[in-house]
Order: structure tokens, then C-alpha cells, then sequence
């Protein structure tokens, strides 16, 4: 007992809005659900862990995540209840205040854990679509200020993987002991496999249709993580629970989810570094950098392509660098930033063309072709076209450059290359062909679960203001008013209306 109120769950507490008396009963009717008929929680011990600190022992951490989870509608972990005990938490100062938000950086034995723990509380979530409603999205800022000595120390990986009795020694609240088991190669390269299967589904019909198959694959994987196995599988092992945590995270975001999102690609740096694949870890930053972007927030995304860039190591291959600057070129965009802007692509571009793919090109960087250049070139160009109308025409060239190599399936890719398109000819005074393109992109949203292929059609739609006197464009506005999801009434984590 810390003697200090517990401020994390007195938050939540509040949010929840039960009494003191409530909470007991519910913690007593929960606990027996799960097999803990005996417990018997009251009032003055509700009190005790709110207003003193108190800790209680397990399972009632995981009794109150559960009901937490439930009655907020996102992912509520133990972490998020303040109820870890010494050596699950973050170094505090000697105020008693932690030094960084959710314990960042972890300690490398946390991170299966936090793994385990967060995908099996996403996984209770049955309605689709709350996950993540309500909770904070860190700032850039943030992020990167709590994981940069970190990430830029090479992490000590060892030979002898956790022992099944201790599973990552430390208190396993967030996982069954049963699922600690060994596997083998072929196991492994069948998880591999699927990672490629769920990111070619993902690219092809938006993160909404296998983002909980996804999630589930990683919570296996954390199970498969807390048994003792040689080394070289255990680094195999993390590599997959990086790249399935990746696509947790971009399918979360391609579907609203952010501050689930946010974690997500958190938990996939901690596993890419786990695993001693720094370069890896770097680029699940520059995914949390391009959700920063999406939110309004490009300056925070620059604070994370920084870290992503540095902390990525000397292994990074030119390609990779490649695609961090499309990134950090998009966020200046969005500041209004033309001649840095062009300056980073240019560096893009030089780096692009001088890979000669000498070495093995990662898996995660496959899907990085000359179509992938000119689209992030094109948004970049797009985006700088609001505060520079003359940017309209670049946008266009690499548009249609990029629509020219759209032939793998890749829909969702094709449907922002049509908007950037679209947008860039609203922009240059086109509406004939504006409308051409926006029509293309609406007729393959239907067949899209990605619901930033919708934030990006709003942010055309704007445009079309203008020309709403012209018969076809008004005919094109009545249709994208009709086919619009309805947006939700309250704000996400990130304070974005969606």
C-alpha cells in the first residue's frame, strides 16, 4: 500500500460513474463468473484501493480490467488501473509521480505481458467499433521523449528464454499459463504465413474485416512468447508478434480506432527491438507518425519520424529511408512547409532510385514499390495544395503515375490515389476530370471496410463547393452525402469529430 490515493483508477472510477457499493457487488458477481466464487470484496476495500493505493491480489486486477473494459467500451488494462505491483511499472520519481505515461519505455520483460494482456482485453470488446472510445492518444512529443534512450540502446537479448514456472518473470495477470507452449520452425513459419495473407486482405479490402482475427493471432503469439525456447526461434517469435501488432495497429487506425491504434504500434516497437530488429521497430513508429498526420497533428509526427529514423539503427536500408521521408515530407506538407517539403522528397526519390536491393528486402518492405512512392508523393503535393494551389499540378503527375502500377490488388491504395487525384483537379480548376476520378473512388468504396478512404473523401468533398452549380458535380455531391457513413456524435481519444 503506497499511503497515496490511486489516481488512475480514481479516474476511471469516475468515468464510470458507480458508487463505491456498486463496484464491490460487481467485482464479487464478476470473480465468481470466472471461477472465484470466494472472493468477497466490500465497500472500505473499494475505498482502500481508490483513496489509499492498495493493490489488490490477483485476480482482482483482472476482475476490474474486464469490468472497466466493459462498462468505458475500450481496452482497459491493469497498467491503466495503476494496479501493478513493484517491477511491473514505470521508475517513479521521488514524488511518487511516474516518469512516463503507461511505464514507457517498458522493461524487456513487459512487453509480452503488455502484449497478452492488451489483445485479450481488446478481444472481450464484442461491438465493434468502441475499442479505444474514450481513451487518451499520447502526443508525439510524448512518445518519442519516453522512448528515445531507449530505443537507441541495443536490447540484451537472451539466450535462455523465461522458464514456464516464470513465465517473463514477472506477475502473468494478463495471460493463462496453459497457453505458454513450445512450438517449433514449422510452426513459426506458418504464423509467418499468415501474417502475409492478413496484410494482403488488408490492403486489398481495409482493416475492418480481419482486425479482431488479427488481434487474436497476437494474443496466441504472446502465449507462445512466455515459454522457454532457443534463441533463434525466440527472435523469430518476436519478429511475428511485431509485424501482426503492426497490422493490429493500421487496421485499428484504418477503422477509427486510435488511441488502440496508438498502443498497438507501441507494442510493435517493444516486440521489433525485442527481437533485435531495430529497423522494424523504427518503421512501427512511422506508422504512429502517419496516424499523427491523418489527426491534424504533423508536427507531433515529426517529433516520431525523428525517433523512428534515429532509432532505427545503421541497418536501415536505403528504401526503408525511402519511405520515412515520404512520411516526414507529408507532415511538413501539412504545416505548409513547400520548400522543406520538396527537399525531403527529392532525398526520397535519390534514395529510392539508388537501392539496389544488394541485401534481402524485408518482408515488411515489400510493399514498397514505385507506386508507393508516387502515391505518398502525390498526397504530399495534394496536401501542400491548400496552402499553395500551384503544388496541384505535381500532384496530379504523380497520381497518375501512381494509378499507372495500381494492378496488384492493393484497392484501398487505388482509392486515395483516385482522391489525391480528384482533389489536386478541384484544386487546378478541372472539375471535369475531378469528377471522373471521384466517381472511380466511390464506386470501389462500397467494397471497402477502410474508413480513411471516408475521412479522405470528406476532405474532398470540401472542395466541391465551389462547383456546385455545375450539373454533374452537384449530382456527385448528392451521391457522397448519400453514401457517407454517418459520423459519430461523440470524439475519439485524439479529439478529432469522426
Amino acid at each position: 500500500m503506497s499511503g497515496r490515493p490511486n489516481t488512475r483508477l480514481a479516474d476511471l472510477f469516475g468515468l464510470a460513474g458507480w458508487s463505491k457499493g456498486e463496484l464491490a457487488r460487481l467485482v464479487n458477481r464478476q470473480a465468481a463468473a470466472m471461477g472465484h466464487p470466494q472472493l468477497a470484496t466490500d465497500t472500505s476495500r473499494v475505498r482502500r484501493w481508490i483513496d489509499m493505493g492498495e493493490i489488490p491480489r490477483d485476480p482482482v486486477p483482472r476482475v476490474l480490467a474486464a469490468l472497466f473494459t466493459e462498462r468505458l467500451g475500450r481496452v482497459v488494462t491493469i497498467e491503466d488501473l495503476g494496479l501493478v505491483r513493484q517491477g511491473r511499472a514505470g521508475k517513479r520519481q521521488g514524488d511518487g509521480i511516474e516518469e512516463h505515461p503507461d511505464g514507457l519505455p517498458w522493461p524487456p520483460e513487459r512487453t509480452a505481458a503488455v502484449l497478452t494482456e492488451f489483445t485479450g482485453m481488446d478481444l472481450m470488446l464484442n461491438r465493434r467499433g468502441l475499442v479505444g472510445a474514450g481513451a487518451a492518444l499520447a502526443t508525439g512529443s510524448t512518445l518519442s521523449g519516453a522512448m528515445y534512450e531507449w530505443l537507441h540502446t541495443d536490447p540484451a537479448l537472451r539466450a535462455d528464454a523465461p522458464v514456464l514456472d516464470d513465465p517473463l518473470h514477472v506477475d502473468p495477470a494478463g495471460f493463462d499459463r496453459y497457453e505458454a507452449a513450445p512450438v517449433g520452425s514449422q510452426e513459426i513459419e506458418a504464423l509467418e504465413r499468415s501474417v502475409e495473407v492478413f496484410r494482403a486482405w488488408d490492403a486489398a479490402r481495409g482493416g475492418g474485416l480481419q482486425r479482431k482475427a488479427v488481434v487474436g493471432q497476437l494474443n496466441e503469439v504472446g502465449g507462445m512468447l512466455a515459454y522457454h525456447h532457443p534463441a533463434h526461434l525466440q527472435r523469430r517469435l518476436w519478429g511475428v508478434a511485431a509485424n501482426l501488432a503492426v497490422l493490429a495497429g493500421w487496421m485499428s487506425h484504418d477503422v477509427g480506432l486510435e488511441p488502440t491504434a496508438q498502443k498497438y504500434f507501441v507494442i510493435a516497437a517493444h516486440a521489433a527491438r525485442e527481437g533485435g530488429d531495430r529497423p522494424r521497430a523504427g518503421e512501427a513508429l512511422s506508422r504512429a507518425a502517419r496516424q499523427m498526420v491523418h489527426l491534424g497533428r504533423p508536427d507531433e509526427a515529426l517529433d516520431l519520424m525523428k525517433l523512428a529514423q534515429s532509432g532505427a539503427g545503421d541497418r536501415l536500408q536505403p528504401r526503408t529511408k525511402a519511405m520515412f521521408h515520404t512520411i516526414e515530407a507529408w507532415a511538413q506538407a501539412a504545416m505548409g512547409k513547400g520548400q522543406a517539403m520538396r527537399r525531403t522528397l527529392g532525398r526520397a526519390e535519390d534514395l529510392f532510385v539508388s537501392d539496389r536491393q544488394d541485401a534481402a528486402t524485408p518482408d515488411w518492405m515489400q510493399t514498397f514499390k514505385d507506386e508507393d512512392l508516387y502515391g505518398m508523393q502525390a498526397l504530399a503535393y495534394r496536401t501542400l495544395a491548400e496552402f499553395d494551389p500551384n503544388a496541384a499540378g505535381p500532384a496530379q503527375h504523380y497520381a497518375q503515375k501512381a494509378l499507372a502500377l495500381r494492378v496488384d490488388g492493393r484497392e484501398r491504395s487505388k482509392i486515395f490515389d483516385h482522391l489525391s487525384m480528384a482533389s489536386a483537379c478541384f484544386i487546378a480548376d478541372d472539375p471535369e476530370q475531378a469528377d471522373r476520378y471521384a466517381r472511380l473512388a466511390l464506386m470501389a468504396m462500397g467494397s471497402n471496410s477502410s474508413r480513411r478512404t471516408w475521412d479522405r473523401l470528406r476532405q474532398m468533398y470540401r472542395l466541391t463547393a465551389q462547383y456546385s452549380g455545375y450539373p454533374g458535380i452537384q449530382e456527385l455531391r448528392e451521391e457522397i452525402r448519400t453514401a457517407l457513413p454517418k459520423e459519430r456524435t461523440k470524439k475519439d481519444g485524439a479529439g478529432a469529430q469522426v
